[in-house]
């Protein structure tokens, strides 16, 4: 489980890790001030300069993975971070700062760059106020094209009537492939409703004949306002409880995702127990986002309530039962505390060891019921096998992760690539498949929920043979937590649907100035116009269960 060095060969990096400074030579007059970041260097650079540092950046240090832009607003100014990485090593990272005055907060797209750009500064645009250059569809994404103001500036009136007007759908591509009455275009509303879509998703689509000519995923109908409600919540109590509700089908990980952001902003450390625990845990939340995935995902395709929906829920149910025990919370389990975790294993103790163990030994045989139900079955090979395609390089410049990006052959998992927990003293494997299509998504999730099972039979080893006077659960954690003001952190895990991460920057109070979501689901769903163009619906119906996105992750 060990990473390979780094190659020094490529620009800024040594053997010790990366050169900020020889990067910033790399960039030149470009760079105009650096800043000190928790967990990696902030350049800061013109509003006009973006494309060319990210592009020097991506082909000439190799950055090719724009994890999130987190856009916010100061008493002086506007600013956006644009926080890179390498698929190859992402303990390689950086953030490139593009402040822009308050009167006129405009730079830069970044889109012509990394095209999950697009999303992110439409966000920014819809939710905080400053405004892309070169953008290709700079639109509201979260809100109505008629809400008056950001929400997330500091002007913004939280008493002014809204008026959300009804507009009729035009077709996108009328004035390219209509000829009048002759039109074999024909816009199509898919949604928003829940059972067809994981969550509340409006698609827009256009089809000519049977294919899909066009197809837009109109997002923001289950927006909760997760990031804002964290930054009015303390970090040592109030913010833990928020995250089990993002992606609510795998949540438990949710959790880590936070408590990793936090535990870097203010230097706490987490005991070796505790880090086990915390990785049974979240490895059991896995599974369940996995078996979720795969039973939805055979609605989706045989069309009806299926056994295989019933299976999958039956052995999620049996993970679940077991998560209850260790959390006291069936789905909503706040089992996290900064530091460590809330309690140790339920007594009496071998119950539950011996639970978790009969739950793992009938895993092979149902797994192996799923494989002839699903993957053997020849209606659900002409739905999956070569549909759905999503060539690796594609899903790298829209930043997909997880099975999503393993499934194109994207070795990329940052329980391995960067380190966390206890993964790096355990003995498991990074599922790929190099298929690029539905069926490959559909495989890497049922061969991860057995790396997942190796993974928790080896904390039940160790927890059961840990010494009892040295089963720690948490460390010792102020009361209160004010990080030193502009105190900034960018941190992620690898949740069951990718690269979960959390920004946050601190005011010197005890919450936080800015707290910004990483959501996978939300760079992921990007990727379902390239997959689904030419297909027919049915095709994109199953690309879009492929991705297993979860609504209230992808709005937030």
């Amino acid at each position: 489980m060990s990473l390979e060095k780094p190659s020094p060969s490529e620009v800024g990096v040594t053997e010790d890790g990366l050169d900020y400074d020889a990067l910033a030579a790399l960039l030149g007059d470009a760079v105009i001030d650096r800043e000190e970041h928790v967990n990696a260097e902030g350049f800061v650079i013109r509003p006009d300069a973006v494309q060319d540092v990210l592009s020097t950046l991506k082909n000439e240090a190799g950055f090719d993975h724009l994890s999130l832009v987190t856009a916010q607003e100061y008493q002086d100014r506007y600013e956006s971070i644009y926080h890179l990485k390498k698929f190859d090593d992402p303990t390689q990272q950086l953030s490139v700062v593009v402040p822009t005055s308050r009167d006129d907060p405009v730079s830069q797209s970044a889109n012509d760059v990394f095209r999950t750009a697009d999303w992110h500064e439409r966000e920014a645009y819809d939710l905080v106020g400053i405004e892309y250059e070169d953008h290709p569809d700079l639109r509201r994404i979260l809100l109505p094209e008629t809400w008056q103001g950001h929400p997330l500036s500091e002007d913004y009136n939280q008493t002014q009537p809204q008026i959300v007007s009804l507009r009729e759908h035009a077709n996108p591509l009328e004035e390219d492939h209509s000829r009048g009455d002759d039109s074999d275009t024909m816009f199509v509303n898919i949604g928003p409703h829940h059972p067809a879509t994981h969550g509340v998703l409006h698609v827009k689509t256009v089809l000519d004949g049977e294919q899909v000519a066009d197809i837009e995923p109109d997002i923001g109908y289950l927006h909760r306002c997760e990031e804002q409600m964290a930054q009015q919540s303390t970090y040592r109590h109030q913010i833990m409880p928020y995250p089990d509700r993002w992606d609510y089908t795998a949540n438990l990980i949710n959790e880590w995702a936070y408590a990793r952001a936090a535990e870097s902003l203010a230097d706490i450390d987490v005991p070796d127990y505790a880090q086990v625990l915390r990785t049974l845990s979240a490895e059991l939340s896995r599974m369940t986002g996995h078996f979720l995935a795969l039973g939805t995902f055979a609605l989706d395709v045989y069309g009806d309530f299926t056994a295989i929906f019933q299976y999958a829920f039956r052995d999620r149910e049996v993970a679940q039962d077991i998560l209850e025990d260790l959390t006291g919370q069936r789905m909503m389990y706040n089992y996290f505390r900064l530091g460590g975790v809330v309690w140790d294993i339920p007594e009496p103790r071998e119950e539950f060891f011996e639970k978790t163990r009969d739950f793992l030994d009938d895993l092979p045989e149902k797994l192996e019921e799923y494989h002839n139900l699903i993957t053997s079955n020849e209606i659900f090979q002409i739905r999956c096998v070569d549909t759905g395609i999503l060539e690796p390089e594609t899903a790298k410049n829209y930043g997909a992760t997880g099975p999503v990006a393993r499934a194109s052959g994207i070795d990329y998992d940052l329980r391995r690539d960067d380190p966390y927990g206890y993964y790096p003293e355990l003995d498991w494997d990074v599922v790929t498949e190099d298929g690029c299509d539905n069926y490959a998504r559909v495989l890497v999730r049922m061969q991860e929920v057995e790396e997942s099972a190796k993974i928790v039979e080896q904390c039940i080893d160790l927890l059961e043979d840990w010494p009892e006077d040295e089963r720690e659960i948490q460390s010792n954690v102020p009361r209160t937590l004010k990080p030193d003001p502009d105190t900034e952190v960018y941190e992620a895990i690898e949740a069951a649907k990718g690269e979960l991460g959390v920004y946050m920057r601190s005011d010197g109070t005890d919450k936080p100035a800015r707290f910004k979501i990483r959501s996978p689901c939300f760079s992921n769903l990007q990727t379902l116009p390239v997959m689904s163009e030419g297909e027919f619906i049915p095709d994109m119906i199953a690309s879009l269960g492929s991705l297993d996105i979860v609504l209230g992750e992808v709005d937030r």
